[in-house]
């Protein structure tokens, strides 16, 4: 029995919307923007779980992180409904955006635990952590989705090329 290819994460018509999106470029831009200011984020946050100084500076760090997370999912929703025709959850990231959505849930509680103290500074700070970890969980699932998603387009591009190769031959 023959394997069934499977299906490109973008159609044609899908690329050609992504292509075209001024979001596309928006995401490009703010996803390594929100990755420098975790990793700013990490050592201001390490600092005071190490030295008990710099609360303030950690703090101001995971709301601006936050913030970023917040600007980047409500882009990210407006790509996917022009690409995909669906705000969130469209099929090609479901899985991505199922993370994506625990890693909000994260960030959001401790953006309460600062207006609702539940914890301590460093249970907060610890929970930064621990949202920056799951944050990287996703980060690495978007970026090995988008490599095999090149991989796929070169792959069906060789073929292609080498149909229309052996139709002129």
């Amino acid at each position: 029995m023959a394997r069934s290819q499977p299906r490109p994460l973008y159609t044609p018509e899908e690329k050609v919307r992504r292509d075209e999106s001024p979001w596309t470029i928006v995401q490009g831009v703010l996803a390594p923007l929100q990755f420098v200011v975790m990793i700013v984020s990490v050592v201001l946050l390490v600092r005071y779980l190490g030295t008990g100084e710099g609360a303030s500076a950690a703090a101001v760090s995971v709301v601006v992180k936050t913030a970023v997370l917040y600007l980047i999912m409500i882009t990210g929703s407006i790509w996917e409904k022009v690409v995909f025709g669906k705000w969130l959850f469209a099929g090609p990231f479901f899985w991505e955006d199922v993370v994506s959505m625990g890693v909000m849930a994260l960030h959001t509680a401790y953006l309460v635990g600062l207006v609702i103290p539940f914890t301590s500074s460093v249970g907060l700070a610890w929970l930064a952590l621990v949202a920056y970890a799951a944050y990287t969980v996703n980060a690495i699932q978007f970026v090995l989705k988008l490599r095999a998603a090149r991989r796929q387009s070169e792959e069906i591009e060789r073929s292609q090329n080498a149909e229309l190769a052996g139709m002129v031959s």
